[in-house]
């Protein structure tokens, strides 16, 4: 019986399943590197809603979805609004991330883009599995969503729920009565 157990939990562990990232949990910190070799961390984005979006070349989707999200972006910037998109390259050679990223700057300047050689930064959310993979964070950190697999018919909710985390980053602070009984 024990030996069963053990091999359950080294299957469990060995597929992922027991590091699974979930809402309300904060992520690992490192979002990878850009292209010229600057590290990029969760924790130096705190106080910004966050869109981490993780991509291949290869995955149509992915490349579908980046200008619209490059868009937001933008947008969020010139109203100077707390929202930052980091692109996450998934798993590719560093040539076809440098080539990639060349382009995808040029063309689309606000996002972020990194670099994640081996899939571990991806790997808690399922991005080792499959893409797209889009992760939401909240102003504070912590993780509002994960969507894996998802496709064009899901990105009206997607902006939507990334809208609603943009309506939460910038309204007013609740006055809290000082002095207040309690009871």
């Amino acid at each position: 019986m024990r030996a069963m157990i053990a091999l359950l939990c080294g299957l469990l562990a060995s597929t992922g399943l027991m590091a699974e990232a979930k809402p309300g949990d904060l992520p690992p910190d490192l979002l990878g590197r850009t292209l010229d070799g600057q590290t990029v961390t969760a924790s130096a984005l705190h106080g910004k809603v966050v869109v981490l979006g993780f991509w291949a070349t290869w995955c149509k989707y992915c490349m579908k979805e980046m200008p619209i999200l490059a868009g937001l972006q933008t947008l969020a910037t010139d109203r100077r609004l707390p929202l930052q998109v980091v692109y996450v390259n998934s798993k590719e050679d560093r040539p076809v991330f440098v080539r990639a990223s060349r382009v995808l700057n040029r063309r689309m300047p606000g996002l972020l883009i990194t670099w994640d050689e081996h899939g571990s930064i991806g790997e808690p959310y399922g991005a080792s599995r499959m893409l797209p993979v889009m992760v939401l964070l909240h102003k504070n950190g912590s993780i509002a969503d994960i969507r894996v697999g998802y496709g064009e018919s899901d990105l009206d909710e997607l902006v939507a729920e990334i809208n609603t985390l943009m309506a939460e980053a910038t309204a007013p602070a609740a006055d809290v009565p000082t002095g207040a009984a309690t009871q």
